[in-house]
């Protein structure tokens, strides 16, 4: 694998009081990639994008974008960089057309017209160029802020929550984006709370809770490693026990003993197929049932799972 375009060691920010937002952080971002940064409230995400983009001054550690150390050369490599704050701050007696233009003369790009054109028509924007951007809608005002950091042409660009309080129709408009600028060769770090949009774009995810980078894996090989598969079964006449010729699969019977449920495998195939063996040996056994409902773990489930038995372990 290349080199990475962003690298984080030993990251760490204590505030006043001796709240600790990050502790020893440690990641890499390659070229290219849609990394999704998944956690709860205040596990550090927004503290951790704000130390890379140079909102936030760290405590201790280092970080590398595009071979520039930022505490020594920022400048250099802040103007490849670009962000989408989760907050809607901006100026909203300014129109859309000069909030953006002021953006990219803000990093140095000279004034590039059909650049702008490009960008607000790609955003849905172009009818609302010239309308002040406080007459805007929530949605249309977080699409600004996405073509106030495009404007400078960053290669890594970070998006905080930039769905959130947008609805579902222009949450999907605002996938499409974000595949768009994958497809350009745009690097993207992404945090948001609607983990179907990580689960839908990110090619890597990284867990962070308490500060601390929990787990980071493809997307794929996190699912088939920590996925699973759960069969709900209604049975047409009840059982007093679960019979031996079921006792290869990982079974409960209800209390009533009209139901089986199944847990195993993985989401991506195996624990399907244990199902489907699980059926025939139910129709050997001679064990009529009613239904059988099938359900693979989403990455959202796989998210809660692991923050839950994390809390456990540190109760």
């Amino acid at each position: 694998m290349s080199e990475p375009i962003l690298s984080i060691r030993g990251l760490t920010k204590t505030y006043r009081g001796g709240t600790r937002a990050l502790d020893a952080v440690d990641l890499d971002i390659h070229a290219g990639e849609i990394f999704a940064l998944l956690g709860p409230n205040g596990a550090g995400k927004t503290t951790l994008i704000g130390a890379v983009c140079g909102l936030v001054r760290p405590s201790g550690g280092t970080i590398t974008a595009f071979g520039h150390d930022l505490a020594r050369d920022w400048r250099r490599a802040r103007a490849r960089i670009g962000l989408v704050p989760q907050e809607l701050a901006t100026d909203m007696f300014e129109t859309v057309w000069r909030a953006v233009a002021y953006s990219q003369g803000l990093f140095g790009k000279p004034y590039d017209p059909a650049r702008l054109e490009e960008i607000l028509k790609g955003l849905s924007l172009w009818d609302k160029k010239d309308a002040q951007i406080r007459a805007l809608s929530g949605g249309m005002k977080r699409r600004v802020l996405i073509a106030k950091a495009l404007a400078h042409e960053p290669e890594l660009l970070f998006l905080d929550e930039p769905t959130a309080g947008v609805d579902v129709e222009l949450r999907k408009g605002m996938w499409d984006q974000i595949a768009a600028l994958k497809q350009r060769g745009v690097t993207i770090i992404l945090t948001t709370h609607y983990i179907e949009e990580a689960e839908l774009m990110a090619d890597r995810v990284g867990i962070i809770e308490g500060g601390r980078i929990r787990m980071v894996d493809e997307k794929r090989a996190m699912m088939e490693r920590l996925g699973t598969t759960e069969a709900v079964i209604d049975l047409a006449a009840p059982l007093g026990e679960i019979p031996p010729a079921l006792a290869g699969f990982a079974l409960e019977l209800s209390q009533a003993g009209t139901r089986l449920t199944y847990r195993g495998g993985n989401g991506e195939g195996r624990g399907r197929a244990e199902v489907a063996q699980l059926a025939q040996a139910l129709t050997r056994a001679g064990i009529a049932f009613t239904s059988l409902d099938i359900h693979d773990s989403s990455l959202e489930d796989i998210f809660v799972g692991l923050l839950g038995k994390q809390a456990q372990e540190a109760a």
